[in-house]
């Protein structure tokens, strides 16, 4: 496959992947395997000129930023953390919708600790982003950076209390959290590499032009 005349797609397993596909058929585009299924980390389509690179969500990024893929599909909050170098973000496309939000131990009084001025320590690995939510409202924190698992800390003594992303809030009640305040709203943006736009324009942007009017 010419490099110059195909279309490489970043993605990643699960919820993202899954809310891609009727995207991805707007465009014309079907994978031949479901990731789920097969180890395989490139994965072919019913194009040829159009394949699917497996990442990790945190990755997606940096894949599309360097070139390795043309585009790709990663929520607001992997975009937040990366910074966004180097890439274009033309579309919100709303899928994979959750929230940014602190979570504290049911019986603590985050508010009341808040107001007196106490230092917190927050588990995160959104460390960018909490950083810049602590600090517009002028509370101190010391910042744990963790990569999973994070309801764990908490309960184990290790924080105060989380940045995370939530969904159902399911996970929050099996472990006696609570939701204490909402930092943003989630949902995963298309990304594009800009190089990429310049010289492989008539092959992008039919795609992109396809998931825009899927949105709608």
């Amino acid at each position: 496959m010419n490099a110059i005349n195909a279309i490489t797609i970043a993605l990643s397993k699960g919820r993202i992947f899954e809310e891609t596909l009727p995207l991805l058929a707007a465009a014309g585009i079907v994978p031949s395997e479901n990731p789920e299924q097969s180890r395989k980390l490139i994965i072919g389509t019913n194009r040829p000129d159009v394949r699917v690179v497996i990442v990790r969500a945190s990755d997606v990024p940096t894949y599309v930023q360097y070139g390795a893929a043309d585009l790709g599909i990663a929520g607001k909050d992997v975009l937040l953390e990366h910074g966004g170098t180097g890439l274009y973000q033309p579309l919100d496309l709303k899928i994979a919708k959750c929230r940014l939000c602190v979570a504290a131990p049911v019986g603590f009084d985050y508010a009341a600790a808040v107001r007196r001025g106490a230092r917190l320590r927050i588990a995160t690995k959104y460390i960018q982003t909490a950083r810049e939510h602590f600090a517009a409202k002028g509370v101190h924190v010391d910042l744990i950076k963790l990569y999973g698992s994070m309801e764990l800390a908490p309960l184990a003594g290790l924080a105060d209390a989380i940045v995370d992303l939530v969904s159902s809030g399911g996970t929050l009640k099996a472990n006696n959290l609570t939701e204490v305040e909402e930092i943003m709203p989630i949902s995963s943006r298309l990304v594009v590499n800009q190089a990429s736009l310049k010289m492989k324009r008539d092959l992008l942007q039919p795609v992109i032009d396809s998931f825009a009017g899927a949105v709608q």
